[in-house]
């Protein structure tokens, strides 16, 4: 048999089976040695040839005493061997003998009377060496302490891995006392933990021979069925001193503060980690939905399983600071995310405003602005849920455990950040407190800033379009189209505007124009410039006279300038007249003919002051389309301004449009989607149903 494969065992075979030398007779040198009762040696055995110096043939037939023993001490030995040989009782002792070296040695004796078949008396002595014995039991003695004072457990098991031997230390580890460890498997002891891992390694071991260091594993024993334990095992294949393998030996250390010391730093990372997640993807726009979006999936699935955002309605209808009071809460649902598909997501997802009454956990958590946890039983379930069939719905999903915590800025609370854990078996605990509570603060800021962001553009925007024609005239002789689309950022809404102005004899005034500034200043002096023009074009001045007017009153608001594009169509000539400040050129677009960028006389924007304006005269016959624009149609950051110029008239080269569709689609194929500026888009087409008069001289 390879002495690197575990010795079959005679007991569990069920039968005797050979052994290769080895153990610990082989260790000690057990002699053995028979005499009969005249004192002769009749049997030697040949470990008696290292205890004694003399060989089988030198020794049988000798008297022993004479060959053993120094003169001095042959009457106690003969004296001895008569009460063994007479009495029949044993004798153990160390007594010294002659080497045949001539050095005197110490032996342990056991010493034994013999009775054969045939009634004749012999005496049989086993004998060991002092020394070596002594250094055995003390080798004995001293690995018996170790073991049972470690501090750390310590098991030795057989080849079939069943337990003889159990130290103090590990009977407190496992639960289990020796006794009743001896002789069973590790899966009889060790049944919360992943004892088939275990076991595969000590097999391991016993086959190749080479030891498992600091093998990690965490469950649960009976020594403490209720928490989790962490230990570093190894484990160590025994041989004798012959090199035959007689089982695996295991040392346990309870490691379990480390383990949870390294537990708790991990979690530390991933916290850290998940805040700076959210300070990049929490409040990269100004929308507040789109920011509540971003911190529920920042949440999810890490810190749980479903997450959402719900603010007060007050909050997110109003500027006024909102300060929580008792009684039922009106909430508007914002955001929700799920780990995975399940119905308890769309329970929440509430199409319009939610009210949830004082009893709720939602709103306790608005009213006292502190986090709220619960581990949801029935009852908590139908405080956590808007109804009793969400609640009936959360309970089916397997939802257990939930957090609220407050959304506040600038010590308003705007809403709550809302958590539920159902396929995550761990309750929400302190630490998932504290990053919840660091995830709401970044997103309450950042949440207030889309807020208010919001309602200051909703107030631009508001105040822009009020300053623009509402529906528009039908004059004579023109079919007209408008479109306006305001900045994406308030701070940059203001300063565009049109206009289609009724004038005398059928004739109509077309206007464009962008104040040179943004926010609501800007709007407000355009809405200034709008009324000026209006009142100018009454008096019937031509284009470049209504532009000197517009000049000399912009020069006195507050250093704005302004360009613009005034020009008159008469339906009946079919002649249009136009004055350009500063602008960029209309685009002139006639049937058979490419569209064409229109040459006009240069001239300063309003606002210079000084610089005379000219006006240019050019048929607009019916077919014909003038469309005038402002630049946030066309500018770009990356272009020239040629160039995109030279994209508006390819655009409108494609076959013709719809006005009202026309414009919409110049927005979508020109406006660059990175651009913040707005656009107001005038599109003026000459009918035929006019009467014609001739044209003056």
């Amino acid at each position: 048999m390879d002495v690197h494969e575990p010795r079959p065992d005679p007991e569990g075979d069920g039968g005797a089976g050979a052994a290769p030398p080895g153990g610990l007779l082989d260790l000690l040198s057990v002699a053995a040695v028979v005499l009969d009762d005249a004192g002769r040696i009749v049997f030697w055995s040949p470990q008696a040839d290292e205890v004694f110096g003399y060989t089988a043939e030198e020794a049988l037939g000798r008297y022993a005493a004479r060959l053993l023993v120094h003169e001095e001490q042959r009457d106690l030995v003969v004296k001895l061997f008569a009460e063994v040989m007479g009495t029949g009782e044993s004798w153990a002792g160390a007594f010294p003998i002659r080497h045949k070296d001539g050095s005197t040695r110490l032996v342990e004796f056991r010493n034994m009377r013999l009775v054969d078949d045939l009634g004749d008396i012999y005496a049989l002595g086993i004998a060991a060496d002092q020394s070596t014995l002594q250094r055995v039991e003390t080798d004995l003695a001293l690995s018996q302490r170790l073991v049972s004072q470690a501090p750390i457990g310590i098991a030795l098991l057989d080849t079939k891995l069943r337990y003889v031997l159990v130290n103090p230390e590990l009977e407190r580890i496992n639960g289990v006392s020796a006794a009743d460890h001896l002789g069973r498997y590790p899966h009889d002891i060790l049944t919360s933990l992943d004892v088939d891992s275990i076991e595969s390694a000590m097999r391991r071991v016993l086959l190749a021979g080479t030891p498992l260091i600091d093998q990690h594993t965490v469950g649960r024993t009976l020594a403490d069925p209720d928490h989790d334990h962490a230990w570093s095992v190894s484990h160590y294949r025994l041989e004798d001193s012959g090199g035959r393998v007689i089982g695996v030996a295991n040392s346990v250390i309870d490691v379990s503060e480390r383990h949870r010391a390294a537990a708790e730093a991990d979690r530390a990372r991933h916290r850290l980690t998940m805040i700076a997640d959210a300070s990049a993807r929490v409040g990269t726009t100004l929308e507040v939905e789109h920011t509540a979006q971003e911190l529920v999936k920042v949440a999810v699935p890490d810190l749980a399983d479903i997450a959402s955002v719900d603010v007060l309605d007050a909050a997110a209808s109003a500027l006024r600071r909102c300060s929580p009071a008792e009684g039922p809460k009106l909430f508007r649902p914002l955001a929700v995310a799920a780990a995975y598909p399940t119905p308890a997501a769309a329970a929440l997802q509430v199409v319009d405003r939610a009210p949830y009454g004082a009893d709720r956990l939602i709103t306790q958590c608005v009213h006292t602005g502190r986090p709220v946890v619960a581990h949801a039983g029935q009852q908590d379930l139908e405080r956590i849920a808007l109804s009793a069939d969400s609640a009936a719905v959360f309970a089916q999903a397997g939802v257990h455990s939930y957090l609220a915590v407050p959304l506040i800025a600038r010590n308003e609370v705007l809403g709550a950040f809302g958590l539920l854990r159902a396929r995550n078996q761990l309750p929400f605990d302190e630490d998932d407190v504290l990053l919840a509570v660091d995830l709401a603060a970044r997103a309450g800021v950042a949440i207030d800033n889309a807020r208010l962001y919001q309602s200051v553009r909703n107030t631009a925007e508001t105040l822009q379009r009020s300053l623009l024609p509402g529906e528009l005239p039908q004059p004579t002789g023109l079919n007209v189209a408008s479109f306006y689309q305001p900045a994406q950022a308030s701070s940059e809404i203001g300063g565009d505007w049109y206009d289609v102005i009724p004038l005398a004899r059928d004739k109509t005034a077309l206007v464009i124009g962008d104040v040179m500034g943004n926010g609501i200043d800007a709007a407000a002096t355009m809405g200034r410039l709008r009324t000026a023009t209006s009142a100018f074009a009454d008096l019937d001045l031509a284009p470049a006279e209504v532009l000197r007017h517009l000049d000399k009153i912009t020069c006195g608001l507050e250093h704005y300038i302004a360009t613009c594009i005034y020009a008159t169509y008469d339906p009946h000539t079919h002649r249009c007249h136009i004055a350009n400040a500063g602008h960029l050129p209309p685009v002139l677009t006639s049937s058979g003919r490419l569209p064409q960028l229109l040459e006009l006389a240069p001239g300063a924007p309003l606002g210079v002051g000084g610089v005379p304006f000219h006006t240019t005269a050019f048929d607009l016959n019916p077919g014909d389309r003038i469309v005038l624009y402002t630049d946030g149609l066309v500018e770009t950051r990356h272009q020239p301004i040629d160039e995109r110029l030279n994209a508006l008239v390819r655009t409108l080269e494609e076959p013709r449009r719809p006005l009202d569709e026309t414009c919409r689609w110049l927005v979508d194929a020109l406006r660059d989607t990175n651009d913040h500026d707005d656009v107001a888009l005038l599109i003026a087409q000459a009918t035929p149903d006019v009467p014609q008069r001739p044209r003056p001289t």
